[in-house]
């Protein structure tokens, strides 16, 4: 749907409110007014995608406004689907000859409504899209009629380019042709420039350009200044010629039966989102110059450049003749040997280079060194052939090439040239093919210990017979505390305290090379003393004592959780023997009630039974106090429920009654239950 909003049309508060909320529910954007006024100048303010209108309104009313609607240009055809609570069919008929597009009786149901509205605006969407492709159909066809005219060519391409640049509204349109080895390019017309004519360009320095034709693919760069493609041209000298003046790129290829004859090469200054019709256009016009540009004349130009290869390829030729004479010692060579002139061509074999290719002599023949490169070495083929013409030869390279049976080998190829012979290049090559396997299998193997190392939960440290760390991995980072690249080179020793590590050495020579699960001490980066479980071992290379390796346990966590045992074993040893001392208490205090009691009674009885001046009287009621003393002693005996002590004679301690029973009682309760116990 359109971003455009609806513009809603009533005088009825009421009815307005409803409307806004129904395409508030259907998530359409709205702008609602009272008065036929207020609605011709906000139509020219918003333009609108739709108008909502109430035909009954004080005027300018609902016909009138479509009067005026229909007789401006620019609303001619602007969607209105009017509201009414006329049920006369005349006034239907006027309000649809009046222009109106439907029409929605009041009371309107909301969903009827919507529905309504985005039917027009579909039916609008469909007749823009068919007018949009019908100007594109007209600009098609009249720019295929050009390129099919037989007038100036020249011209017609360059009106081609700049009828595109206008309908596409971009800044540059140009034709870039390529020659027939594809790594030169010429620019033959450009939108901006009527004068320019076959300007080379180098397309090793036009990435875009070059993947465009390796994929026959079109490539749209919506920003130049951010697309990895062009990450070498930003700082290359395309950026001091002025490439960075364009900031969006879009490349169509010209291809003619399947085979890329250049492009057409469209860019804009502003950043530019290219549009499906912008391409499609795009791509139809360069579809029709390719078959204008392959019956005109316009590639004899290229052409005259080819024929310089050409007359490079038979003075090559005539060079390898006077290289027959050393064709003997090549025969007999152990590896494979080429000659190629500077242009990669293949112009001498000996038996060992067929041997590890597989072509035979007339299959080397013309071929390119490069055409036999794997797909993935393509380019080190073009970077080598431009060494060459600057006087560089590298040796040692690997190179991934097909043999005739498409199997995939490596080889490594010097390069020399020839003294004398300009232009003309030796390559001696072998088969490493196994080799670089197995080494790629070693680098693998290695690659995958050095995870096993680095993701270990413990930490493995490695030193040579100096003493010197070799292996460091990240569980010995967490135990030092050290980055590996401080550690990494110095002397093993500084990290154990004093002496341990002659110790472990001296356990390791003693244990018959190795020992296990030894628990010790490491000092971490501010010398604290980590506790840890070691592994340990010598190593060797064949019978040759190298170094020594350990493995690493931190006991940190061991000896916290040790330490939280013994705490726990403590605290419940403490809570059994308060559970002892409590039941003791409990028992102790059941036994003595009842004979107190029975004292406490006797004594009572006798005491009313006797004068209060007797002498025995006064006896009796001692007994009766102390034993009532003793009860109160019992009782707290009896409440125990913890084992609380306190200094007595010398050495000795008693039972705290007060702290155990949580009484508040004197010292001297406690002190007296003490000597009973004596």
């Amino acid at each position: 749907m359109s971003s455009r909003p609806v513009l809603v049309v009533d005088d009825d508060t009421v009815s307005r409110h409803v409307l806004c909320q129904a395409l508030t529910q259907a998530e359409l954007r709205h702008v609602a007014v009272g008065s036929g006024s207020e609605a011709l100048q906000k139509i020219r303010e918003v333009d609108p995608c739709i108008v909502v209108l109430d035909l009954v309104m004080p005027p300018p009313d609902g016909y009138e406004i479509l009067g005026h609607l229909r007789a401006q240009p620019e609303t001619r055809d602007l969607p209105v689907v009017v509201l009414t609570a006329l049920d006369a069919d005349n006034e239907i008929a006027r309000a649809f000859e009046a222009g109106a597009d439907d029409f929605v009786r009041k009371p309107f149901k909301p969903v009827e409504l919507v529905a309504r509205i985005r039917g027009q605006l579909r039916l609008r969407a469909v007749m823009e899209e068919l007018a949009r492709k019908e100007k594109d159909a007209q600009v098609v066809l009249e720019l295929t009629q050009a390129l099919a005219s037989n007038l100036d060519f020249r011209g017609i391409l360059f009106t081609v380019v700049q009828r595109i640049a206008e309908v596409a509204k971009v800044d540059r349109v140009s034709i870039v042709l390529v020659s027939e080895q594809a790594d030169l390019g010429y620019v033959v017309a450009a939108s901006d420039n009527a004068e320019l004519r076959d300007l080379p360009i180098d397309l090793s320095k036009y990435p875009e350009i070059r993947q465009v034709l390796d994929t026959g693919e079109p490539l749209v760069i919506t920003d130049a200044e951010t697309h990895p493609l062009l990450e070498i041209v930003r700082h290359g000298a395309r950026a001091h010629a002025g490439a960075r003046a364009f900031a969006s790129i879009a490349i169509l290829p010209i291809l003619y039966e399947g085979r890329p004859m250049g492009v057409l090469f469209v860019r804009s200054k502003s950043t530019f989102a290219f549009g499906e019709h912008e391409l499609a256009l795009c791509k139809t016009v360069s579809n029709a110059m390719a078959i204008a540009l392959r019956n005109a004349r316009v590639l004899q130009s290229l052409r005259d450049q080819t024929q310089k290869v050409n007359v490079a390829r038979f003075e090559a030729e005539r060079r390898l003749r006077s290289l027959q004479r050393y064709a003997d010692f090549f025969e007999s060579s152990a590896d494979g040997i080429v000659v190629i002139d500077s242009e990669g061509r293949l112009l001498f074999s000996n038996p060992k280079a067929r041997e590890i290719t597989g072509y035979s002599e007339t299959d080397f023949r013309g071929r390119r060194l490069g055409d036999m490169f794997d797909e993935t070495d393509i380019a080190k083929a073009r970077e080598l052939r431009d060494g060459f013409a600057q006087g560089h030869f590298p040796r040692g390279v690997d190179v991934r090439i097909r043999n005739k049976e498409g199997q995939q080998a490596t080889l490594s190829i010097n390069f020399n040239s020839v003294l004398r012979e300009e232009g003309v290049v030796l390559c001696s090559f072998r088969d490493v093919t196994h080799e670089r396997t197995v080494e790629a299998d070693l680098v693998k193997t290695r690659d995958f210990l050095r995870r096993i190392i680095d993701t270990s939960g413990d930490a493995i440290i490695s030193a040579d017979m100096q003493g010197r760390v070799l292996v460091f991995n990240n569980a010995a980072e967490r135990i030092y505390g050290r980055p590996t690249r401080e550690v990494i080179g110095s002397d093993v020793r500084e990290l154990y305290p004093p002496g341990v590590a002659r110790n472990i050495m001296r356990m390791i020579r003693e244990g018959g090379g190795r020992i296990e699960g030894v628990r010790t001490e490491v000092l971490d980066r501010e010398k604290n003393r980590v506790p840890v479980a070691l592994s340990a071992a010598f190593l060797y290379e064949q019978e040759t004592l190298v170094g020594s390796v350990g493995i690493f346990t931190d006991l940190r966590e061991k000896v916290r959780m040790e330490q939280r045992l013994a705490q726990a074993q403590e605290q419940l040893l403490a809570q059994e023997r308060q559970a002892i001392v409590a039941e003791l208490a409990g028992a102790a205090a059941h036994e003595l009630n009842q004979p107190l009691t029975s004292v406490m009674a006797y004594a009572e009885l006798i005491k009313r039974r006797l004068d209060a001046e007797s002498p025995v009287f006064a006896a009796v009621d001692v007994i009766f106090n102390e034993a009532e003393r003793m009860a109160e002693i019992v009782r707290k005996i009896g409440k125990i429920t913890r084992y609380e002590t306190k200094a007595y004679v010398g050495q000795a301690k008693i039972l705290d009654l007060d702290k155990a029973s949580d009484e508040g009682e004197d010292n001297s309760v406690a002190a007296a239950l003490g000597k009973a116990g004596d």
